[in-house]
Parts: structure tokens; C-alpha cells; sequence
């Protein structure tokens, strides 16, 4: 590296910059005040598991 450049530190993260470009934030990186998956993650399995059950109902039907 040129003595330019930044090297990153202990508490830097490189998140893919390259170059003199600023360290970056990536949006998995980036926290969220309103994260509805985060509060309630069972809500969501819930929802996955009676889409997956609908689904296969009407598949059920089409095949007869």
C-alpha cells in the first residue's frame, strides 16, 4: 500500500471500498429502528407455513 492510503484499523471495517474511496455501509450493515422480522420472527414462520399449506391445497385440487 502507498503511504497515501488508508490502511483500516481494528475498528474499521473495509465493507468492499476500494481504492482512497470512503468506507462504505453496506444495507445488512445498516440497523433499522423498525425491523418488523427482528420483533416477531414467528409471525413470519406462521405466514411462510400457511402460504406453503394453501399452496399445496390448491395444487391438490388442479391434479385431480
Amino acid at each position: 500500500m502507498a503511504d497515501h492510503e488508508a490502511t483500516p484499523t481494528a475498528d474499521q471495517v473495509n465493507q468492499g471500498a476500494t481504492g482512497r474511496r470512503p468506507y462504505g455501509e453496506t444495507p445488512l450493515s445498516v440497523g433499522s429502528e423498525s425491523d418488523p422480522f427482528a420483533e416477531r420472527p414467528e409471525a413470519f414462520v406462521g405466514a411462510a407455513f400457511a402460504g406453503g399449506f394453501a399452496l399445496a391445497m390448491i395444487l391438490r385440487r388442479l391434479a385431480r
